[in-house]
């Protein structure tokens, strides 16, 4: 099997176009192509820059012409989950009648989406590509072939990410930009290139600020990384 990893651009997607004119983002959570219907039915989390923004993207993505059905699950502040279903747009036909199929989420920002996308040999593949290319601007961002025994470690230790997953998605703003400038300066190397003084003068506040945001930052990865360490499947 070969997974391809794709930045596309479509010029019939509702999300597409409402990321191009509203500060929004989406994230499929499940998914579900009818192809003899021509549609496609997601779950999806919707994030705005702030709560207008999100008013006004749900708006003009309910109201697209390429929309058949829409439904808000929940909404908390900036960001909510919603249903849709959308008509198959030019490159879902194409991947589908090639052979191909979606073997991960979409991930829709400013004008274009993530895909993941499997394929059975390199030949479909590349026909595949040729033919996206017609009516669709992509940029392949990676592929790589995956083995049997590693989709079975995948799926095996699939509960072991996402408990993983959903550790990273608990930090705060704070928190994880703290711990990502932390690593990026070299505050976990041996020897350390930067200390908790360095990163107070970067983030402008006190080392006691700095270190509490640490610490609770590596609090929650470390208590999920202990979680996922009782689910992973080593045989």
């Amino acid at each position: 099997m070969l997974d391809v990893t794709m930045e596309m651009e479509q010029f019939d997607c509702p999300f597409i176009d409402t990321t191009v004119d509203h500060e929004v983002t989406f994230s499929t959570m499940h998914w579900q192509l009818d192809s003899a219907a021509e549609e496609l039915e997601t779950r999806l989390v919707v994030e705005g820059a702030d709560r207008g923004a999100l008013d006004n993207g749900l708006s003009a993505l309910r109201d697209h012409e390429n929309m058949t059905d829409y439904g808000l699950f929940t909404r908390r502040g900036d960001t909510a989950t919603i249903r849709a279903v959308i008509e198959q747009t030019d490159a879902m036909t194409t991947i589908h009648e090639q052979g191909g199929y979606i073997t991960g989420p979409f991930h829709i920002e400013d004008g274009s989406e993530q895909w993941q996308v499997g394929f059975d040999d390199g030949g479909t593949a590349d026909e595949t590509l040729y033919e996206l290319d017609k009516n669709n601007d992509y940029e392949v961002l990676a592929r790589s072939d995956l083995e049997l025994d590693q989709l079975f470690d995948v799926m095996t230790n699939a509960e072991a990410a996402t408990a993983m997953l959903d550790a990273c998605r608990s930090l705060s703003a704070v928190e994880e930009e703290t711990i990502r400038t932390a690593a990026e300066a070299g505050y976990f190397d041996n020897p350390r290139e930067a200390t908790l003084s360095t990163l107070a003068d970067e983030f402008d506040v006190s080392t006691t600020a700095v270190s509490k945001n640490m610490r609770r930052g590596e609090k929650k990865v470390l208590r999920s990384l202990v979680e996922a360490l009782e689910h992973v499947d080593d045989r």
